[in-house]
């Protein structure tokens, strides 16, 4: 992938909340001295916590890209952005993208790139020479973040244990595989551009053959019980073959995120479909801690959530961002 020059304008578009605008948020925050500030449109409803800044302020601050930072349902690039991304071209910015719809389908902007010589970036664009899964045993140790819900914090709870990892002197690396982790790491694979057949196949090259220490640490994408992208799910567990699988959860939820009238599964239950799903190809894969994102929750309340789910699953239970993902770690170790 062409190299996508900092610093950065990320680009919220007119997301409705910061669950929305994730690709941002999390560049934002693992990447924050390659930004300089955000751009949003009228009615949105999420923010990052950078400064706001128009593209020529953006330029003028030093920027060189404006990073689309929004991760919405279906991937799409809405026509009312289309006068800010002309706007962002005009004022000296490159274009990156990882949504399905490629900023170079859109022939205004392809043309309006081509003339002022600026570059469009596709980050959501997989390798074109990719094999099916054949499953094979491979040396490596492996973990997965899988999910009750999408949007429920695999990215950074595999960000987390990898710093975590390295800290420690531990030898790993994270596998990005949605567009935000790939604008983090700077390589990976969009998992779900993939053709169906060549999802596992993709987890297997993106975490390949290695060391009997070291730790790929895989990102993992939507749930098994979303209607819309269990199929995307099930490859990757078959493809990453991991050994450890990390559940993360938000329980503030009362249904599935874009699926109205669809209620979550319980934890346990998720637990059980993802063991029984993974050892299809990694017999030794069990779930070795929960992560739960208690963001909407006030601390007491937070704190006696995690409690119960250590109760009911037996599991070390903790928020990544509030505590920390010390005990998962210590468990791997210990393994």
């Amino acid at each position: 992938m062409p190299r996508i020059e900092p610093p950065y304008l990320l680009f919220l578009g007119d997301a409705a909340d910061d669950a929305v605008a994730k690709t941002a948020t999390g560049v934002a925050h693992w990447r924050p001295d390659s930004c300089v500030g955000e751009f949003a449109l009228d009615g949105c409803g999420a923010t990052t916590g950078l400064p706001r800044m128009t593209p020529t302020e953006a330029v003028a601050a030093g920027a060189k890209t404006l990073v689309v930072g929004v991760a919405n349902a279906g991937g799409v690039i809405h026509p009312s952005w289309t006068r800010a991304l002309h706007d962002a071209l005009r004022a000296g910015l490159d274009l990156a993208s990882g949504l399905h719809t490629h900023l170079a389908s859109i022939p205004e902007l392809r043309d309006e790139a081509s003339r002022l010589g600026r570059t469009l970036h596709e980050v959501r664009v997989p390798p074109s020479d990719l094999d099916v899964g054949r499953g094979a045993p491979r040396p490596g140790r492996r973990l997965l973040t899988v999910g009750t819900d999408c949007s429920v914090g695999k990215m950074f709870t595999a960000l987390a244990i990898e710093r975590e990892l390295r800290e420690r002197g531990v030898r790993a690396d994270f596998r990005a595989t949605g567009q935000t982790g790939i604008f983090i790491a700077g390589e990976g694979i969009p998992i779900d551009a993939v053709v169906a057949d060549f999802i596992s196949g993709a987890a297997e090259r993106l975490a390949p053959a290695n060391d009997p220490d070291h730790w790929d640490v895989i990102e993992g994408q939507g749930s098994l019980f979303h209607p819309a992208y269990a199929g995307v799910s099930l490859g990757l567990l078959h493809g990453s073959q991991a050994e450890a699988l990390v559940m993360c959860h938000e329980p503030t939820r009362t249904e599935m995120r874009g699926a109205p009238g669809r209620g979550l599964p319980s934890v346990p239950e998720c637990i059980e479909a993802n063991e029984r799903a993974a050892r299809l190809t990694e017999p030794r894969a069990r779930v070795v801690a929960v992560a739960i994102n208690t963001r909407a929750l006030p601390a007491s309340e937070a704190e006696t959530c995690i409690a119960t789910l250590a109760r009911t699953t037996g599991l070390p239970c903790v928020d990544p961002l509030r505590h920390g993902v010390g005990p998962i770690v210590d468990g791997l170790l210990t393994r």
